[in-house]
């Protein structure tokens, strides 16, 4: 099999995994390498702006031991098979990179013969591309579920970032759909890499503050960073029973005890026929577009997900933003008056975002603001003057609070601004495809 055909298979097998993001690293390159690791981002994915970051995405292998009934490469599937070297990985990325074709290299693997095994045939094509070809730009591994501690801590000295998939929502799906895995194997390498980042940062702290105190420990973390962009993880969903208050909550825990940069939502496609598998028409694309905007309110907004959520609400509104249905259950809390109220409760009016709240903070400090002010400052008007005053007024034609009204026009403007078609549809290296509505939306987790 030549490399044109490996790399048609193998790029295409990787596109289920949704665990890759901007780069969150700043490596920067040497007078005699290529490649550099700039902050501002890389990922194989479409911005908010339409504009697509280019990533090299692709599988080792496909070839893989296990029988996940959920994953095209189970073992059991015939499907067309093939194993990069790893001398064949690193040639492929200076190549592509070299024609101004991708920015950097996300690495994943289906496991061939053993979890260390796998490894470490990754570890020998990053190893290619950092030391031989001096290759400085950004590179994301998949560390594979039950590789030693040993072997987890050389891949995590070659690359910016680690991701360890935790698949499925609980413990039951994990045995219902992955026999072959276990929780502790992906929980285990999860823990070792946020106990390994959280010494780093202490150390790190250490040095900052006493440049002139020697300590091995910091001059060899300066020489050999350990994954500097942090770690994510998948999730899929749709293919078991969880609730969306289940999902978030698990979500909301691995952000406070792993220190998780992101949680990934993938929503199911129905690939394969089994009966422990659902059988869908489409992709849940809402759903896992409403996940993405809840997990947005959890690390940027202050929201914590038993707020977002209940026992007797478990999943999210079909018709309205995680944010917007918040405000709408806790209605006796607005209105809010926009020159009066804390920053963390303009976080909570929708149509304000992070970076608007601060405008306003700032703003008001020297004058007083009206809808005319907010405006200019990024406010999304159409959805906060719902929720605000003004200094003591309502907005225009909103003679009164009314939560039926309010309701009422939320819900037409959702109506107005969801697709009526959720395509799915995967960047590919072979297809010239434009990005769908639906791939925008699944991007925009800003002001909601």
């Amino acid at each position: 099999m030549d490399i044109q055909e490996k790399l048609e298979i193998l790029s295409d097998a990787a596109k289920y995994d949704a665990s890759c993001s901007s780069s969150g690293s700043n490596r920067k390159n040497s007078s005699n390498g290529i490649g550099n690791g700039d902050i501002s981002g890389i990922c194989h994915s479409w911005g908010a702006d339409g504009r697509c970051i280019s990533l090299l995405k692709i599988l080792m292998t496909n070839c893989c031991m296990y029988d996940c009934k959920y994953c095209i490469n189970r073992r059991t599937n015939a499907v067309p098979r093939a194993t990069f070297t790893p001398r064949e990985i690193a040639d492929l990325t200076i190549g592509f990179y070299k024609r101004n074709y991708i920015e950097g290299l996300f690495l994943s693997s289906a496991v061939i013969k053993s979890a260390d095994y796998t490894t470490e045939l990754m570890i020998q094509a990053i190893t290619i591309l950092r030391n031989e070809y001096n290759f400085h730009g950004y590179i994301h591994a998949k560390t594979i579920p039950g590789s030693s501690q040993e072997l987890i801590d050389q891949l995590g000295k070659l690359v910016d970032r680690m991701s360890v998939n935790i698949e499925l929502p609980s413990n039951d799906s994990l045995k219902l759909l992955a026999p072959d895995k276990s929780k502790l194997d992906i929980v285990k390498p999860m823990s070792y890499i946020s106990n390994k980042l959280e010494n780093n940062q202490r150390l790190l702290s250490t040095f900052s503050k006493k440049r002139n105190f020697s300590l091995s420990p910091v001059t060899k973390y300066q020489k050999e960073k350990f994954v500097p962009a942090g770690q994510t993880t998948q999730m899929i969903i749709g293919a078991t029973p969880e609730t969306d208050l289940k999902i978030i909550k698990l979500s909301e825990s691995l952000y406070n005890t792993m220190k998780l940069k992101r949680v990934y939502y993938s929503a199911y496609v129905s690939i394969n026929k089994d009966s422990c598998l659902p059988t869908l028409d489409k992709p849940p694309l809402l759903r896992e577009n409403r996940l993405y905007q809840a997990d947005w309110l959890l690390r940027f907004y202050g929201f914590h997900a038993d707020e977002l959520l209940e026992e007797k609400h478990p999943n999210f509104n079909t018709f309205l933003d995680p944010k917007c249905d918040w405000a709408l259950r806790n209605i006796d809390k607005f209105p809010v008056e926009i020159n009066k109220a804390s920053y963390s409760m303009l976080l909570r009016v929708p149509g304000i975002g992070v970076i608007s709240a601060k405008r306003i903070i700032t703003a008001r400090r020297s004058f007083s603001l009206n809808f005319e002010n907010l405006k200019k400052l990024g406010v999304v008007l159409k959805r906060a003057r719902y929720f605000i005053t003004c200094n003591g007024k309502y907005f225009d034609k909103i003679s009164s609070f009314n939560p039926s009204f309010i309701n009422e026009n939320l819900l037409m403007l959702e109506k107005r601004s969801t697709p009526s078609k959720n395509n799915y549809s995967q960047l590919s290296l072979f297809e010239n495809s434009l990005p769908t509505k639906g791939d925008v939306i699944k991007c925009l987790t800003g002001n909601f």
